[in-house]
């Protein structure tokens, strides 16, 4: 929008733009995993650290272009970056129910080796996991789902959060087999439960994705203070 104007965004649509989006996203990651877990760097915390890093100075530029442009242009623009299943293109879907299924058996075929790892890595290694190819294979698998999610309905912070951390206070186990399936049904349940709020009981067109984060953010409080606490 910034260089081509509204014509490029409005031409910046199908597999093709869907497939670019995926790639960029799981490219970049890909290089902060090579970068950051490598050698005697490997440190998840680091990681971290300069994703908010990055993700900060990022959307401080994307912020600052946006200004720069015209008004008409500038909500149309700003209504395209919000998450909404209303951004999704049905033409993409197919490629999206592949990638993520392929995801997600990858991801249920390791759930012996994350068992494993939430031990630490020192017990880890000694039970003969190969600790840092788990981490790198997971965190991939992570990159793939969630580029996936983000270029085909955009943005939602703190869904995923919200989803793991009460489903780790729902089920009394910390076996990945019964987690997932309890994640994937609490994230159908959150979204679809936070477009009922708006449309039912606010009566609003709004963005879904603002309940979601204003719900996910109070969540991540509350576990950081009763972290505290304990």
């Amino acid at each position: 929008m910034f260089f081509g104007g509204l014509p490029v965004l409005l031409a910046f649509s199908g597999n093709g733009a869907f497939l670019l989006q995926v790639g960029l996203m799981i490219g970049l990651s890909l290089v902060l995993y090579s970068r950051l877990l490598s050698g005697a760097r490997q440190n998840l915390q680091l990681l971290l650290l300069v994703g908010i890093v990055l993700g900060t100075a990022l959307r401080s530029l994307s912020t600052f272009m946006r200004r720069l442009l015209d008004p008409a242009e500038f909500d149309i623009l700003q209504a395209r970056l919000f998450g909404s299943v209303n951004n999704a293109d049905p033409e993409s879907f197919p490629i999206a129910i592949v990638l993520v299924v392929a995801a997600i058996g990858w991801l249920l075929s390791s759930s012996n080796c994350m068992n494993t790892m939430r031990l630490g890595p020192a017990i880890a290694i000694n039970l003969g996991i190969k600790y840092r190819y788990c981490v790198i294979k997971i965190l991939v698998i992570v990159a793939i789902l969630m580029s996936v999610s983000t270029a085909l309905l955009g943005p939602i912070t703190f869904l995923g959060f919200l989803a793991a951390s009460l489903s780790y206070q729902i089920v009394p186990t910390f076996d990945h087999r019964y987690q997932f399936p309890v994640v994937i049904l609490l994230s159908y349940c959150i979204l679809t439960g936070a477009y009922f709020m708006m449309y039912h009981v606010f009566n609003a067109q709004g963005v879904v994705s603002l309940i979601i984060e204003l719900v996910g953010g109070l969540t991540f409080l509350a576990l950081l203070m009763k972290r505290g606490k304990a």
